[in-house]
């Protein structure tokens, strides 16, 4: 099928960078991966995967947590920071990378 429409698109520059490696790495172009995205959108009739807010895990979220929970947590966390045991974000994004 021969393409003749042209869209422009507003995106995160690093949103779209990261997506650009990951399509690269399968050999597609982003043109071609739009391209899929919006056929399976007709083919769906809607939004091709669900659109939720990511679950927080239970051992983290703070609703789900007694006051006496969440003030031992947040203790923790202060009595790390002054114990020095810290890391950069940057750190702790790119160990996480690595897991996933």
């Amino acid at each position: 099928m021969e393409k003749t429409t042209t869209l422009n698109l507003r995106v995160n520059p690093d949103v779209k960078k990261r997506a650009e490696e990951v399509l690269s790495q399968l050999g597609m172009p982003m043109s071609t991966a739009i391209d899929i995205y919006l056929k399976q959108i007709s083919l769906t009739g809607g939004i091709p995967f669900a659109v939720t807010l990511p679950k927080a895990p239970e051992t983290i979220n703070a609703d789900l947590m007694t006051v006496e929970e969440l003030q031992a947590k947040l203790q923790k966390g202060y009595d790390d920071v002054e114990a020095g045991n810290v890391q950069s974000a940057a750190e702790a994004f790119a160990k996480f990378r690595e897991k996933h």
